[in-house]
């Protein structure tokens, strides 16, 4: 069989069919706008809008608050209105947004599209998760790595089309490049309209004459034990912070290893990613089977932590050799558990809410975006010491939370259909 023909075979094994192919196109193009400007909004900010530092960190900051709401939100309105149509709307509001960045440098109104963005960026997150949940069944877990994959080289596409860009050096590459960005939210609303209304797993079907009953969506602000892995999970998604703030700062103050690995290790972070993410997905596809790999997610990160303090030590040749491997095992870490995430959070959300919940669980990383820079700063200024403590409280986060989501056998399973449709 021909390398066409075998891709062509991989592409038709996606989960999902048709419309989990044109979502991973939607992840492809969505992302691809996004390494189009994360990379360069600050200089965007600084050069075009001519925003202080202050000003630009007050927006930074402002902005990512308010899309901390975007998350639960979004998920509740999932839950009540067709899954498609709000997907294209936030889209297509993130897109507005995008757009009228360029129409100012007014502090305030910056600040406000800014976090308009923010809030849709989030909303849509937490939403395309759901998608997935819906349309690939049990094979999510599959279908989220193939995602992941698929974004994080839409992101290296974008990346690689802003440096080219930037070595301009001129004002209207900047806006060039928020442009492409607006452009890629109207281009995932359009593939995303290509799609069709997934089935809602809390829907069944009654017999003619059986008597139709409506519950109560379940109220995930009221479940103390999704709240509490939704708490745990906020320390597991850490491996942000490390390699956005924490590894490059660490490896360029604290170290002799020379500046120019910093990029490199973002690299091997990204092709790992890649490489590894459907590979590793496989070993979590069942909610039992996520929950064992909390035990060597456990080990992975605490020895992350030790090579990072490790990389203290003089000299440029063991520091780099301990940084390549605080990499891999942070990244290994990240891999891992993005796995265990997937599964859980859906497997602990009841059908009826399944919206609401992961808009819940999407707090985890937008408040982790908050404190992440704040807890990895800290350790650098504690020094090896402090990533050993680092290392070792994420660690057992990782058992707390193998502890909290053990099976409940004496309960009634969790995704129980509550909402009936009768049929005539």
């Amino acid at each position: 069989m021909s390398r066409s023909r075998r891709r062509a075979a991989l592409w038709e094994r996606v989960p999902g069919g048709l419309d989990g192919r044109r979502m991973l196109s939607v992840a492809f193009v969505d992302r691809t706008g996004s390494g189009l400007w994360e990379a360069v909004s600050v200089l965007y900010f600084t050069y075009v809008a001519g925003l202080s530092l202050a000003q630009i960190g007050t927006l930074v900051a402002a902005s990512g608050a308010v899309g901390i709401a975007g998350a639960p939100i979004g998920g509740r309105i999932a839950d009540r209105l067709p899954l498609t149509r709000v997907l294209i709307g936030l889209q297509t509001l993130r897109a507005v947004a995008a757009f009228a960045l360029l129409t100012t440098d007014n502090f305030a109104l910056l600040l406000l599209f800014a976090s308009v963005g923010s809030f849709g960026d989030r909303s849509a997150n937490v939403l395309t998760k759901l998608y997935a949940a819906r349309i690939a069944g049990p094979e999510r877990v599959r279908y989220q790595a193939v995602s992941r994959t698929v974004a994080n080289a839409g992101w290296a596409v974008g990346g690689l089309a802003a440096a080219g860009a930037l070595a301009l050096g001129s004002t209207s590459a900047y806006q060039w490049l928020l442009a492409g960005n607006a452009l890629s939210f109207l281009g995932s609303a359009a593939i995303t309209a290509l799609c069709a209304e997934p089935a809602t797993p809390s829907r069944t079907v009654a017999k003619s004459g059986e008597e139709t009953r409506q519950l109560s969506p379940a109220n995930p602000w009221r479940d103390r034990r999704y709240l509490a892995f939704v708490t745990t999970e906020t320390v597991l998604f850490l491996d942000d912070a490390v390699f956005k703030v924490g590894l490059p700062l660490w490896a360029v103050h604290a170290t002799d290893a020379p500046h120019g690995l910093v990029p490199l290790l973002m690299v091997i972070n990204n092709v790992m990613v890649v490489g590894l993410q459907v590979p590793l997905a496989r070993f979590g596809t069942t909610t039992a089977a996520a929950r064992r790999l909390l035990l060597p997610l456990s080990a992975t990160f605490a020895l992350a932590g030790i090579a990072i303090a490790a990389s203290a030590t003089h000299g440029a040749a063991p520091a780099t050799v301990f940084l390549v491997a605080a990499t891999i095992a942070f990244t290994l870490a990240e891999i891992v558990h993005a796995t265990i995430s997937w599964e859980l959070s859906i497997a602990l959300a009841p059908d009826t809410a399944q919206g609401s919940y992961l808009g819940v669980h999407g707090l985890a990383q937008s408040v982790q975006r908050s404190v992440g820079p704040l807890a990895v700063t800290a350790a650098i200024a504690t020094g090896p010491a402090g990533w050993l403590v680092f290392g070792a409280a994420i660690a057992g986060t990782c058992l707390i939370q193998h502890r909290l989501v053990r099976p409940r056998h004496h309960q009634a399973p969790l995704s129980v259909p509550s909402v009936t449709v009768s049929e005539h």
